[in-house]
This record gives C-alpha cells, sequence and structure tokens, in this order.
C-alpha cells in the first residue's frame, strides 16, 4: 500500500501504434508501451490506480485493456477500453493511454511516446 504522507498522485498519458489491425500486433504495442510506462516510472502494480486506453477507429482486433488485465499483479487496476475521437489527418492505428497512480513526493513522471507516436508529443520525448 502506498502512504499518502509520502506519495503524490499523478497521471500519465502515453501513446504508441500498431503495425498492424491484429490481435498480435495490438498485443505486442500495448505490451512495450506498458513496460515502457512501468520502467521509466520505477513503478509496481500497487502503484497504478485506473488506465484508459483509446485506440482509433481503425483498430479493432483486440482491447488494449485485456492484455493490461493479464499482467501479474494488475487484477486490482481500473482498466478500461475507449475509442479515439476521429479527426481527419491524425495518426492510424495509435493507442493512446491515460493513467493514475502513486509517485514518490518530487518524482516527475515520465510520459511514453513509442513508435510512430513520438510525433504526438517531441517536447516528452
Amino acid at each position: 500500500m502506498t502512504d499518502p504522507s509520502l506519495d503524490q498522485l499523478v497521471a500519465w498519458r502515453g501513446a504508441t501504434t500498431a503495425t498492424e489491425n491484429t490481435a498480435a500486433a495490438i498485443q505486442q504495442a500495448v505490451s512495450e508501451l506498458l513496460d515502457a510506462l512501468v520502467t521509466r516510472n520505477q513503478l509496481q502494480p500497487h502503484n497504478l490506480i485506473s488506465m484508459i486506453f483509446s485506440v482509433t477507429a481503425d483498430l479493432d482486433a483486440l482491447f488494449p485493456a485485456s492484455v493490461a488485465r493479464h499482467r501479474p499483479g494488475w487484477q486490482a487496476i481500473a482498466l478500461l477500453d475507449t475509442q479515439q475521437m476521429y479527426v481527419p489527418g491524425d495518426l492510424s492505428r495509435c493507442i493512446r493511454l491515460f493513467a493514475h497512480g502513486w509517485l514518490p513526493k518530487g518524482r516527475v513522471p515520465e510520459h511514453p511516446y513509442l513508435r510512430r507516436a513520438v510525433s504526438l508529443r517531441p517536447d516528452r520525448q
């Protein structure tokens, strides 16, 4: 458990892209995104509260939350999938992440933007 006197509640953003609309490609992209989130922020499952995944309309082969749900220790994290709003010219096959959790006070959250999604937030690289 976390000690509120030592921790701060933070939110993370992140994104990646899948190479194609297949379950395997989506699973690989989501796993890579979650690994980056966990590694860059030195997280354990108990640090995470909730996570929302959004996907562009061209991805429908797999729910990203199902990938997270199968990670060891992630059963207590609230997970949700949604479809990203369509905007002409938006990045195709994109998976976005919005998560909440605990970090030690003073630590700055690191937001992973991977693959072609680095173009969404070049300031976070």
